[in-house]
């Protein structure tokens, strides 16, 4: 870490590596970074929080910027954004929620308070919570704007600002089954992809290919060597299939929050526009525009982008998120 060199909350050199409980890895998979030798683990550190090891980069120097990235995305999918924010003189934060990237397996299915009050624990074991802490800046890709939101209402007095990047959306949100057998059905389905190989047969190229779906144009700029330490594990797409299982109860908590809870720091939602006239495209904005007005927020958008406004617009994510995080000091001044 360049910035903040952790604090000990959790013993006398620092936050303590994981030791709690998590799915065992498949027979197709190494251990996840977390289990092995120091030499072997990849960039960042390897934090206990709430007994799971989140895999954690910690960047620059200034005022706190957390980012955290949709389903099944992974920490270097804001490499690009990270760099000119550190440029612009901010700490920058970037985690894997559990299930995902390099973080240990999830413990239990996740929920929107959940999440959140990881966003809040990541901060104290980096030494970046307390009363001392300035506020910092959270800013959430899709699902993780469910997540993001709900840091900013929970914990009002440690967010400085909040930006949602191609958020996901829900007007009214309603299950159909019941949260455990949705949960127990993606967790047999992660066993049995993992159980017949086909994490490590397909899922770097599978992750290839929805990368190229969801931006405007180019490939996957991520390191073909991480691509495969992350997407060829039975890990990450059980991770992700959990997560998913979740959705829509994550949407109904972050409603049911809303009405309770207010919004007050200053929020921007960035959405991304492939700039063509197509129905689908136009709604999207339309809903977009739609959730910033319910929020009372900044309404922005990125052309031309897909979804993964982050890899196919880096510069207008990072002047957002700048942008937004002075409005929240000049607030707070």
């Amino acid at each position: 870490m360049t910035a903040h060199e952790p604090h000990e909350p959790n013993g006398p050199n620092g936050p303590r590596q994981s030791d709690g409980p998590h799915e065992p890895n498949g027979p197709h998979e190494p251990p996840y970074p977390g289990e092995r030798g120091p030499g072997e683990r990849g960039p960042g550190l390897f934090l206990n929080v709430d007994g799971t090891a989140l895999h954690v980069v910690v960047e620059g120097r200034g005022l706190v910027c957390v980012l955290s990235a949709g389903l099944a995305m992974a920490w270097f999918d804001w490499d690009a954004v990270a760099a000119q924010l550190v440029a612009a003189g901010r700490t920058v934060v970037r985690f894997d929620r559990p299930g995902h990237g390099l973080s240990a397996p999830a413990a239990a299915p996740p929920t929107t308070a959940g999440e959140a009050h990881r966003i809040a624990g990541l901060l104290d074991a980096l030494g970046l919570g307390g009363p001392e802490a300035a506020p910092v800046t959270v800013v959430g890709h899709s699902i993780a704007a469910f997540h993001t939101e709900g840091f900013a209402r929970l914990y009002p007095e440690r967010t400085a600002a909040l930006v949602l990047v191609d958020a996901s959306v829900e007007e009214d949100p309603r299950t159909v089954l019941p949260p455990a057998l949705r949960t127990g059905a993606a967790r047999a389905l992660g066993r049995a992809v993992t159980a017949v190989g086909l994490p490590a047969a397909l899922g770097p190229a599978a992750r290839r290919a929805t990368v190229r779906a969801s931006r405007t144009g180019g490939g996957d700029p991520a390191a073909p060597d991480l691509v495969r330490r992350c997407y060829r594990t039975g890990r990450v797409w059980r991770g992700a299939l959990l997560e998913n299982s979740r959705y829509l109860d994550m949407a109904a908590e972050l409603a049911a929050l809303s009405r309770t809870r207010p919004l007050t720091a200053p929020t921007t939602v960035l959405a991304g526009h492939d700039g063509t006239s197509g129905r689908g495209a136009l709604r999207w904005l339309g809903r977009q525009a739609d959730l910033a007005d319910r929020l009372g927020a900044r309404f922005e958008v990125a052309e031309p982008a897909g979804h993964l406004v982050m890899l196919d617009r880096p510069d207008q994510v990072a002047r957002t998120v700048v942008e937004t995080s002075e409005r929240g000091r000049r607030d707070a001044q």
